[in-house]
């Protein structure tokens, strides 16, 4: 993250320990490109296969975690998302053919060859930081384009009523900000919330997750979390 903004990162998430994962953190003294992150996170790749995930993007949907451990079970290649929009010109736009290989890539082209945008959110083998390294430019566009040169560039798709969200400007954000709220107060269920996540996967015990409730117990943030360790 940049200088002034990885301090925060730093607070809010702590190395991930009460949570049962280790963060790291690295600063990106200049905004050189989104495949710099690979080379900046050689480190705590060490070799092997890594994600890029954008901070900005919001994914809601049945059936998405069940997804990313496809594409994290990548072994050669790299996997890219691709989401149906009515005007694709504004996003990078992907074609590809029935068995999901990828055909072409266009950043914003006038006239886009499929109505797939492709976002925030890209899987990559283990070749993934000698690729970013070696040209020197870290457009995350070119680097995808390594892999379809390659012919080992893949694309899976999200389906209708799978919710992508940008919230880069004040109307996406306060539009994912409706969507959040609409989807947790009809379900009661919060959306990714970490410490149910960490619960339910099992890297925290329930006493661990009661405890990180009652530090914020006048929250209904931890009321919820106190609930669901009651609940267990």
């Amino acid at each position: 993250s940049t200088p002034r903004d990885l301090p925060m990162f730093r607070d809010l998430l702590g190395t991930g320990e009460e949570l049962g994962m280790s963060f790291s953190y690295k600063v990106q003294e200049q905004p050189n490109g989104l495949a710099q992150a690979f080379v900046l996170g050689a480190d705590f790749l060490n070799g092997e296969p890594g994600c890029l995930i954008l901070g900005d993007n919001m994914f809601y949907g049945q059936g998405f975690s069940a997804m990313l451990r496809r594409a994290a079970n990548i072994e050669k290649g790299a996997c890219i998302f691709g989401y149906y929009v009515k005007d694709p010109r504004a996003y990078g736009v992907v074609e590809f053919d029935e068995q999901g290989k990828v055909i072409s890539l266009e950043e914003k082209p006038a006239v886009p060859k499929s109505n797939y945008a492709v976002p925030g959110l890209y899987f990559y083998d283990a070749t993934v930081t000698e690729k970013a390294a070696a040209r020197g430019e870290y457009e995350i566009t070119d680097l995808n384009r390594l892999y379809l040169e390659e012919g080992t560039l893949k694309v899976e798709l999200f389906g209708r009523g799978f919710a992508w969200l940008d919230t880069g400007n004040c109307d996406s954000l306060l539009e994912a900000s409706n969507f959040v709220a609409t989807i947790q107060n009809r379900q009661g269920f919060y959306v990714s919330c970490i410490e149910e996540i960490a619960w339910r996967q099992g890297w925290i015990l329930t006493e661990q997750l009661l405890l990180l409730g009652q530090r914020l117990e006048k929250t209904e943030y931890g009321k919820y979390l106190i609930e669901l360790a009651k609940q267990s």
